[in-house]
């Protein structure tokens, strides 16, 4: 029974980190078959976090971010060119080309895009720019090469803020909209989120909140300014729209999936759902284009845009192709994520969006090093470390036990108890960014741990 899943013919739709990651698990797993892997990007896979950080600084050439291969995956790449449906019935991928790609078993692993600006005739305006791909953040850094007077960053989640940090950097005049109450409120909530105001605003960053850019003027067909709702206006040569992602689903419209803006339906497996809610045993789903449940959360569907969140997920969804249900496994890792921005390390582990409660469990923010921890009914749900990180897995420790929230005195490193006040989470309709964790519905409450066998 197992040799008939090390065989037949697999389809990768998605050619970035989760689907190398899944083609070089799928072959240490034993797949001996064909193995097809599409991308819409000419380019090999290549690693997106330096693109916002140390391409943009200069550090890093654009070209040199390539991800390493951890072993031959002996495939079939198809670069440049997009799926642009699917037909489960005859179990084929339909290219933008033409071609049909036959399949047995088929993996989502198509991203997200960059939101781009909403109104087309700005958005083709020479120096509005987005930065998701090696080609935008090329251009990017170009531009910031060249020493513009002033750069216009819409949106400050973790892209803006990381943007408008390195052209603090670079010694360029940086203005930042953002229509919430703060920058990275939206995904940390209130209590970093004005942290994190004050932090771009010690370090030169015009920071405009509650305010929207309401149109981009140009000249000749170069961008030459903005407006702004509050009625004022603002000369700059370069305006990076950070208005979070698109996940890229609609070449799956009419293929009787669950699919659509919020991403692919999944179970803790990777199986894809259908639009009926029957789970599939033939196409599965990994990385920022998945939504799936996980206990720890409520059984939220989420979907994340992290790093560690791809390859996890893709090697979970690669093992469970080439096994047979006994041996199949849930995706039940806890989400993790950093930035590195305006001189500090800010990684989390968690939900934090997640929560009714935070607290500042260890350090201060007077002291600029620091760790939240956030509670969801009683239990501890995630937690934020800025410049102190090795506490993160002790903390994961109690997201993973259902731990009960505020942390009890002394169990880290804080000897007193620690205030406790609200999340204060915004609804993500009244930020200008996306987040980058979605909450997208859930099953009743339950407390639940994930165990770990003993070392």
């Amino acid at each position: 029974m197992s040799g008939e899943f090390k065989s037949g013919r697999i389809v990768i739709v998605g050619a970035s980190l989760a689907g190398l990651r899944a083609a070089e698990t799928l072959r240490d797993e034993g797949f001996t078959g064909e193995l097809t892997l599409v991308g819409d990007e000419p380019h090999p896979p290549y690693d997106r976090p330096p693109l916002s950080k140390q391409v943009l600084l200069g550090r890093v050439p654009a070209a040199d971010v390539g991800l390493p291969a951890r072993r031959q995956v002996d495939a079939r790449w198809k670069l440049g060119v997009r799926a642009s449906g699917l037909a489960p019935a005859a179990k084929e991928v339909l290219l933008a080309n033409g071609e049909r790609l036959p399949f047995d078993r088929l993996l989502i692993t198509t991203g997200t895009r960059a939101r781009p600006w909403p109104h087309p005739e700005e958005a083709r305006l020479d120096g509005v720019l987005t930065v998701r791909t090696v080609d935008d953040a090329s251009r990017l850094a170009e531009r910031l090469d060249a020493g513009p007077r002033r750069v216009l960053v819409i949106g400050a989640g973790f892209t803006g803020s990381e943007i408008a940090s390195a052209c603090r950097e670079r010694g360029l005049a940086v203005t930042v909209a953002e229509r919430g109450p703060a920058p990275l409120v939206g995904a940390l909530g209130g209590t970093l989120g004005s942290f994190a105001a004050r932090l771009q605003r010690a370090h030169g960053v015009d920071l405009r909140c509650g305010v929207t850019v309401t149109s981009l003027l140009g000249s000749n067909g170069r961008l030459t300014g903005a407006e702004l709702s509050d009625g004022s206006r603002i000369d700059v040569e370069v305006a990076v729209v950070a208005l979070g992602a698109v996940r890229n689903t609609e070449w799956l419209d009419g293929s009787g999936l669950a699919a659509g803006p919020r991403g692919v339906a999944c179970d803790a497996g990777c199986r894809a759902f259908n639009m009926y809610g029957i789970v599939t045993d033939d196409v599965f789903v990994a990385g920022d284009v998945a939504r799936f449940p996980h206990p720890l959360f409520d059984y939220q569907m989420l979907a994340l845009e992290h790093w560690g969140n791809a390859v996890e997920q893709a090697e979970v969804a690669a093992h469970n192709m080439v096994n047979p249900g006994p041996l199949r496994r849930p995706h039940l890792a806890v989400p993790a994520f950093w930035s590195s921005q305006f001189g500090l390390n800010i990684k989390s582990v968690g939900v934090p969006t997640f929560s009714d409660q935070v607290t500042i469990a260890q350090g201060s923010v007077e002291e600029g090093r620091l760790v939240v921890a956030y509670g969801y009914r009683g239990r501890i749900t995630a937690a934020v470390s800025v410049n102190r990180a090795k506490w993160l897995e002790h903390y994961q420790r109690l997201i993973e036990t259902a731990a009960p929230f505020p942390p009890e005195p002394g169990a880290a490193d804080r000897p007193t108890a620690p205030r406790v006040v609200a999340s204060d989470v915004p609804d993500p309709k009244v930020l200008s960014h996306g987040p980058t964790v979605a909450l997208t519905g859930h099953l009743p409450d339950r407390r639940l741990a994930v165990l770990r066998p003993m070392a």
